[in-house]
């Protein structure tokens, strides 16, 4: 998939001798300002790194097109990382992405441990059905509703945000939505035996689009895998709840990467 530049940028400097640099990557048509809310609750050790995706709000349109692997501009954003990644942090089609990636790469070309968010999971072929896709084709623009209700610094009216969100789902458009929708499809055959680094799953229970049941099941069956359910939260842990969700992730990353000393 050449020609698609991904773009890194520190977010946070840590104001510790010693920092965990994580890598923090936003879902479908988000940006690296999904992760401010969390780069202000973040631990003092957190050097915060974010990356524009192709797949972002300002993101090259042709990156869903057939041809290549958007799974590759995983690496590409950690290869760009000064020194490495400690902790890699997807929400939701970035999660889904990850998890493929890690699991092909090398060990000594992944992370010390991961982090998803919201992330969608199923374990079995089965459990797709018509309806699932009936379901995510119907609900498609609601998450970038939701995403821009969360942005916004004032109330926006409601119709105008639901034209924005229609915008963004034109704009994402049917090879964008088909290339979240095959990587779901594939989830079933993740070799989860191979991820055994250290993995927290992390959802909110009020998650219309990743069910938190999606989290729980990816976390059960990987072989260091943990889960973290927030209550009155939806897709944006970060943003709906960062306090809650930087406690989680320092106590992960305490205990997984700078008691390992990964750092």
């Amino acid at each position: 998939m050449s020609g698609i530049d991904v773009v890194v940028r520190r977010m946070r400097a840590a104001t510790h001798e010693r920092p965990v640099r994580a890598l923090a990557l936003h879902g479908l048509a988000a940006t690296g300002t999904t992760w401010n809310a969390y780069g202000q609750h973040a631990a003092p050790d957190v050097e915060l790194w974010t990356a524009e995706l192709p797949w972002g709000q300002v993101g090259a349109p042709g990156w869903s097109l057939p041809g290549g692997d958007p799974a590759d501009w995983i690496g590409a954003a950690m290869d760009k990382v000064p020194g490495g990644v400690d902790v890699l942090i997807a929400h939701s089609y970035s999660a889904l992405l990850a998890l493929e990636h890690l699991a092909a790469a090398p060990p000594q070309a992944r992370p010390g441990a991961l982090v998803v968010v919201s992330p969608f999971h199923r374990r079995d072929p089965a459990d797709f059905h018509w309806d699932t896709a009936r379901h995510y084709l119907s609900i498609f623009q609601d998450v970038f509703d939701e995403a821009l209700c969360l942005a916004s610094t004032r109330p926006l009216d409601p119709g105008m945000r639901h034209d924005m969100a229609l915008l963004v789902r034109d704009r994402v458009g049917p090879y964008g939505w088909f290339r979240f929708y095959d990587s779901y499809l594939r989830s079933p055959f993740l070799d989860t035996a191979a991820l055994d680094l250290p993995v927290l799953a992390v959802a909110g229970r009020d998650d219309r689009f990743a069910p938190p049941e999606d989290a729980a099941a990816l976390a059960e069956t990987l072989p260091r895998g943990r889960l973290c359910l927030l209550d009155d939260c939806g897709h944006f842990p970060m943003a709906e709840q960062p306090r809650g969700f930087a406690d989680a992730v320092h106590a992960f990353v305490s205990e997984s990467v700078t008691s390992a000393g990964v750092n």
